[in-house]
């Protein structure tokens, strides 16, 4: 099983580690199954970019971005280098560490909590 670390950028939220990912599933599906909120207000289709993230580590156990998922990051709020969607942030590997980092969700529309 792969590991996957959520770290927040609200300082409300504690760091929660996910030990039981699988291969073929998307950092957006590891954290609605683990009770980690990361708005997506498409859905999780690749149509907006309320999924965004940042992978501080972990990024070669990912699939590569598509021309697609970098235009909808570039319309994300502080897009970095290290951004993805985490909705096409897909892991690879069983044996995956990936460390994200959730932006504060408070500054998106469509915010539920």
């Amino acid at each position: 099983m792969a590991k996957v670390i959520f770290n927040f950028e609200d300082s409300e939220l504690e760091k929660k580690v996910v030990d039981s990912a699988e291969e073929g599933y998307s950092i957006l599906e590891i954290a609605e199954d683990n009770g980690v909120h990361l708005n997506h207000n498409c859905g999780g289709v690749c149509a907006c970019s309320t999924c965004h993230i940042y992978v501080d580590s972990g990024e070669d156990f990912l699939e590569e971005i598509s021309d697609k998922e970098e235009d909808f990051i570039d319309r994300a709020i502080n897009p970095r280098l290290e951004s993805r969607l985490g909705c096409q942030s897909v892991i690879l590997e069983d044996d995956a560490v990936i460390e994200v980092t959730i932006p504060d969700q408070k500054q998106i529309i469509g915010h539920e909590h």
